[in-house]
């Protein structure tokens, strides 16, 4: 609609244009947040140019997270530069999508751990892996053990697992790992009785906690612990030639 001397429109109008309702234009002008410039005969509501600006930077504030309160300190302040306002818009934008990107973030990461079977709150699964993200190659995983009897075993037992059984499972695995790299160390031969003792108590670790692990499919792991770039980093972060050591430890112990 139209007056005689600018274009005005309804509240219906107004609140179909900027997919809000009625009634929350009412409420905003109860409130005095925005109230419409002109009033017909019962109360009408008319809303010019300058009214549904307003109502464009509000539904921007509300979009990023302000409550009501803060939009209208954030409208009423003294005026300033149109564009050191936008600029400030812009920032503000920018960190709502940084923080919807952190969001989605831990979402996907949550339902990758579910989809594996790890059955943990994103802080949990901060406190029991740290850094590691067990989720990391879990689509890799899945193609390529995902129709074995091993990956679906593993699968429905740490469905069950409670936080404390993970923190049970790393603290085992990390002295098993620092047994090996210790062993290395010291000169300790690939072949020789303590090495075997150890690759053996990883075998039966895997068993334990994940799937029935034969020596012939421990095997497999050591080749590719050395195979695989990956793998190979790990144990070298720990001990120099360590991915090596333990592919023939794994070996000897399989031929034992």
């Amino acid at each position: 609609m139209s007056t005689e001397n600018e274009v005005s429109w309804s509240v219906g109008e107004v609140a179909r244009a900027a997919g809000v309702t009625v009634r929350t234009l009412h409420h905003y002008d109860r409130i005095g947040l925005l109230s419409p410039g002109r009033r017909g005969g019962g109360e009408y509501r008319e809303y010019g140019p300058d009214d549904v600006a307003r109502l464009q930077r509000i539904l921007a504030y509300r979009e990023l997270g302000f409550g009501l309160d803060d939009v209208a300190r954030l409208l009423d302040a003294p005026d300033e530069d149109p564009v050191a306002r936008l600029r400030a818009q812009l920032a503000l934008v920018r960190m709502r999508m940084e923080h919807l990107r952190q969001v989605a973030a831990v979402l996907e990461k949550t339902m990758e751990a579910h989809a594996m079977g790890i059955r943990l709150t994103p802080g949990e699964m901060l406190e029991v892996f740290g850094e590691h993200d067990p989720t990391e190659h879990a689509a890799e995983a899945e193609e390529r053990w995902g129709d074995t009897d091993s990956y679906r075993e593993s699968q429905r037992r740490t469905a069950g697992y409670t936080r404390d059984d993970w923190l049970a499972i790393k603290a085992e695995g990390d002295e098993i790992l620092r047994r090996l790299a210790e062993l290395k160390r010291s000169g300790a031969a690939a072949d020789g009785s303590e090495a075997t003792d150890a690759v053996e108590a990883h075998r039966q670790h895997v068993t334990r906690w994940f799937y029935e692990l034969s020596k012939e499919a421990q095997v497999g792991l050591g080749e590719m612990y050395v195979a695989d770039p990956r793998f190979t980093a790990t144990y070298e972060a720990l001990e120099p030639g360590l991915a090596v050591w333990v592919r023939d430890a794994i070996v000897a112990n399989g031929s034992r």
